[in-house]
C-alpha cells in the first residue's frame, strides 16, 4: 500500500513540475502585470511556437499559436533597431502600475528589460516601439474572446 501511495506522489510531482514547463523553456517572453486591478498578461515564443495567456477584468485567456519566421526576424530587427540591449531602466519606486517585463534568451539581443520603475525617457520611444510590436503579434494571432 505504501509502495502505491509512493508511486502516485512521485506521478503526481512529475506531472505538476511539467506543466509549468511551458513558463520556463522560452527563447523570447513578454509579460504584463500589475495594476490596481490587477492583470497577468504573458506572450512566450520558443522557436516558431507561441503560448499566450491572459488573467483580468473578469477574463482567462489561454492559447498557443505558432509565430512565422518573418515575424520572428521582425521582432528581431525591432530589437536591434531600439537598442533593446542599452535601453537603461529608471530607479524610482511606483506602486499599483502596470508593468511590462521583456527577457530574451538566446541571439544578439539577450536580456532582460522592465518599465517596473518606468525607463529613462531617452529611451521611452525605443521601448514604446519595441512593446508594441509584441502587442501587434498579440493581436494578429490570439483570439480574443
Amino acid at each position: 500500500m505504501k509502495r502505491i501511495i509512493g508511486i502516485l506522489f512521485a506521478i503526481i510531482v512529475l506531472v505538476s513540475c511539467n506543466s509549468q514547463k511551458v513558463y520556463s523553456d522560452f527563447d523570447i517572453s513578454y509579460s504584463k502585470s500589475g495594476g490596481f486591478a490587477p492583470i497577468y498578461e504573458n506572450l512566450l515564443i520558443k522557436e516558431n511556437n507561441a503560448h499566450y495567456s491572459f488573467e483580468g477584468q473578469g477574463k482567462k485567456i489561454k492559447q498557443d499559436f505558432k509565430i512565422t519566421n518573418e515575424d520572428l526576424k521582425k521582432l528581431d530587427n525591432i530589437l536591434s533597431q531600439n537598442n533593446f540591449r542599452k535601453i537603461q531602466e529608471d530607479r524610482k519606486k511606483i506602486y499599483d502600475n502596470v508593468s511590462t517585463s521583456i527577457n530574451v534568451k538566446k541571439g544578439p539581443n539577450e536580456g532582460s528589460k522592465t518599465d517596473a520603475s518606468l525607463v529613462m525617457s531617452n529611451y521611452k520611444t525605443n521601448w514604446n516601439n519595441i512593446t508594441n510590436a509584441f502587442q501587434e503579434i498579440i493581436n494578429n494571432n490570439v483570439k480574443k474572446q
